[in-house]
């Protein structure tokens, strides 16, 4: 039996790029000297896209892929899907939420307790000696984590999963969105300023794209102020970065801890001599048994699309 022709935009997990090659006839763009010339004589003749949350695709793309009838992405973020353009198509598209709900709450309520406890500042204190010189000043005291107030940006899957994990802390939970969540013990804010100016730790995980680009504002970060710790595990377009950097470098807020950035992966160097600031490169659902469960949700949305029609995690249209 002929197998189905799928395009794959990028690298992915070997044992998920094994089960694709294996179920599948499987072409990697990335691996071709001139994409665009490919897409162009070749695009007609794939049925199904394999991307990532990272990667995304372009109305200008589909437009190429003239037989396009599935795409499965790696990951839960859609803001470089253009969900607009496929659905036009009438083009399934597949993405991989829930299995990364743990992963990403145990990761927000690391950099709670990094800023908050200077985890990170502390081990550089001991690494460049200042324990044991003679004269130095003592470790500066840190912040408390358990019984502090916080409001999480996005009570999604993860947001409620953060907020699950907060009760174990002994936190005053309040939370923001464009509308109250049902069937939730937690307070909702409708103003996100006055979210911010309630909290002590400000968790951002709420979705990516236009709708919520600088959601976190310079007038958000004022209301948080030089008490206010901001966590970032959700989109890095969600916060306007040069606001963030600036409060950072004057102190008007505490601190922060933040997985993703605006311009990935270019980080402001001005946050490199910060002390208030913990820096990840992305890596919230970086786990071997996250990212396995990812992978197998990308084949598993691929394969019951082409069984059945029936994907496992349909993405919403809008």
């Amino acid at each position: 039996m002929k197998k189905r022709r799928i395009l794959q935009a990028g690298r992915l997990l070997p044992s998920l790029e094994a089960r694709l090659a294996a179920e599948f006839d499987t072409t990697l763009l990335a691996d071709q000297p001139d994409p665009a010339s490919f897409l162009a004589a070749h695009g007609g003749e794939f049925e199904g896209f394999v991307t990532s949350a990272g990667v995304g695709y372009t109305a200008g793309t589909l437009a190429t892929l003239t037989k396009l009838r599935v795409i499965s992405s790696f990951g839960v973020g859609l803001d470089k899907l253009d969900l607009a353009a496929a659905k036009a198509r009438g083009i399934a598209v597949g993405y991989t939420p829930d299995v990364l709900n743990d992963c990403v709450a145990d990761l927000a309520m690391a950099l709670m307790l990094d800023i908050g406890r200077r985890v990170s500042e502390a081990d550089r204190f001991v690494r460049r000696g200042g324990w044991t010189t003679p004269g130095a000043k003592s470790f500066p005291l840190a912040r408390k984590v358990s019984g502090a107030k916080l409001g999480i940006v996005g009570l999604g899957r993860i947001g409620q999963t953060i907020a699950k994990r907060a009760t174990g802390f002994e936190m005053d939970i309040r939370y923001h969105s464009r509308r109250p969540v049902e069937g939730v013990v937690w307070r909702h804010e409708a103003s996100l300023v006055e979210l911010a100016r309630w909290c002590d730790y400000l968790v951002v995980i709420t979705a990516g794209g236009a709708g919520t680009r600088h959601l976190v504002n310079a007038e958000v970060l004022d209301a948080l102020g030089p008490r206010g710790f901001l966590v970032n595990v959700a989109r890095g377009s969600v916060i306007d970065e040069v606001a963030l950097v600036r409060a950072l470098a004057e102190r008007r807020i505490a601190g922060a801890g933040l997985d993703v950035f605006e311009n990935e992966p270019n980080v402001p160097r001005e946050l490199f001599e910060l002390d208030n600031v913990v820096l990840l490169p992305h890596i919230a659902s970086g786990t071997e048994e996250t990212r396995q469960a990812m992978a197998d949700r990308v084949f598993d949305n691929l394969q019951g699309f082409f069984r059945d029609g029936r994907m496992v995690s349909p993405a919403p249209f809008p």
